[in-house]
């Protein structure tokens, strides 16, 4: 592998400094390049100015191999990502009558006629490479000089994902760029903080001196990454200590990879051939949301009941007005009476809840802010876990998602055996 020294990424467009939309592009292009060896080290967020896009592409062009750049490759006046490029690169851009033909016969195809304003996206860089896009009209660009890579991708996520991994992937590795195998290993853990995980992982580090353990931590989960700080550890090596570190991680380990909790779950029930519903509160919906984002979920995810309001406990989960009103809706006891009631009620054989105070407003003395409560109701019991973190109502609510699911991985995985007993004898 010929791998370049630098990559440079630049974010094209307006609605990301004014914050309208999140740069999900940087952390998408950085976690596909590093797992083939080959980190960004710069990136800039520019806006949608044609001097400021001079400017960044001429600064990064000096100093990089590879240069990515995302968005403002479209058919209106704020695009000017190909045209600023073009004058920087002092190359000419070129009209190319098949890039027309394709959008024109998109356009047809949906019962519509190509307006003037997008032949824009019909111009190239002479001698350069057009990507063509198959799910929207502006085509990426490539263009090769001076033994540097230029990148060009459409802005909006559905047409640069696809384009990337279908295209620009094979061609980085054709070019050399790209390890012949993933550069690191991933594990996943989840219930357990960071430093406690860096302290169960110690005696890798002590152990192997040419190995690198990197982390990430998001809502609850602790990605660990391991790698070889010199490149002499090949990747047969990092899985055979990435299977030591699973010993040592315990029941905090997860899985190996970037796998979802929800998918972990999935895959349980689905080895038990049984099928789960839940119940929500302070979530609104983002834990059913969890598991219809799995392909195929429907296999063992019935469904769920965003029950607000204490009148939808009753009505839809049959959860007693007695109970809410002894023990209110945050609560353990609710929590339960949710979780059985969304199994008994959709028909499932695992039902799993969670209510609580996301904040800012609200709770008590017994229940303050950012109290949790999750309910597990399975064939073989019923319990409640309580939690509480700080931070902000979003915050709040994903890691109460990630701990509901985690909860719940580590109760089917504890109690298979005797679940396993429960349903041969029904069956």
């Amino acid at each position: 592998m010929s791998q370049p020294h630098t990559v440079e990424i630049i974010n094209l467009g307006d609605e990301l400094l004014v914050g309208i939309r999140e740069n999900s592009h940087l952390q998408y292009l950085g976690q596909q390049l590093a797992k083939y060896g080959l980190p960004v080290t710069r990136a800039q967020v520019i806006t949608d100015d044609l001097a400021a896009i001079q400017e960044a592409f001429t600064a990064a062009w000096a100093c990089a191999d590879v240069v990515i750049t995302t968005g403002g490759l479209g058919p209106t006046s704020d695009d000017l990502t190909r045209e600023a490029v073009a004058t920087a690169l002092e190359i000419e851009l070129v009209y190319d009558a098949s890039i027309e033909s394709v959008i024109r016969d998109r356009f047809a195809a949906l019962g519509r006629t190509m307006a003037e304003h997008h032949r824009k996206q019909c111009y190239c860089f002479k001698n350069g490479l057009v990507l063509p896009n198959d799910q929207g009209t502006a085509p990426g660009l490539i263009y090769q000089a001076d033994g540097k890579m230029l990148i060009m991708l459409p802005g909006p996520t559905h047409e640069l994902r696809p384009m990337f991994e279908r295209q620009v992937l094979p061609i980085l590795q054709l070019e050399g760029h790209l390890s012949d195998e993933p550069a690191y290993l991933q594990l996943r853990t989840c219930g357990a903080g960071e430093s406690t995980i860096e302290a169960k992982l110690q005696s890798l580090l002590e152990t192997h001196l040419d190995l690198s353990i990197a982390y990430c931590v998001h809502y609850g989960i602790v990605d660990v990454r391991l790698s070889s700080r010199d490149g002499t550890l090949k990747m047969s090596k990092l899985k055979e200590i990435g299977h030591a570190a699973r010993q040592q991680l315990g029941e905090d380990f997860v899985c190996f990879g970037d796998c979802s909790l929800a998918a972990v779950v999935y895959r349980e029930l689905r080895a038990l051939d049984r099928t789960l519903a839940v119940a929500e509160s302070c979530t609104g919906g983002l834990l059913g949301d969890a598991f219809t984002n799995v392909p195929g979920a429907s296999k063992a995810f019935l469904g769920g009941v965003i029950c607000y309001s204490n009148d939808v406990k009753v009505t839809l989960l049959g959860v007693p007005d007695s109970l809410l009103e002894q023990h209110g809706a945050v609560s353990a006891e609710c929590a339960i009476a949710m979780a059985t009631g969304s199994a008994e009620r959709l028909s499932a054989d695992y039902g799993l809840s969670i209510t609580g105070f996301a904040g800012p407003e609200g709770g008590n003395k017994d229940n303050p802010l950012g109290t949790i409560h999750i309910g597990y109701h399975s064939p073989v019991g019923v319990w409640c876990k309580t939690v509480r973190y700080t931070g902000g109502r979003l915050d709040v609510k994903a890691r109460a998602v990630h701990a509901a699911l985690d909860w719940m991985r580590r109760k089917i995985r504890k109690y298979k055996f005797e679940e396993f007993l429960s349903y041969s004898a029904s069956d």
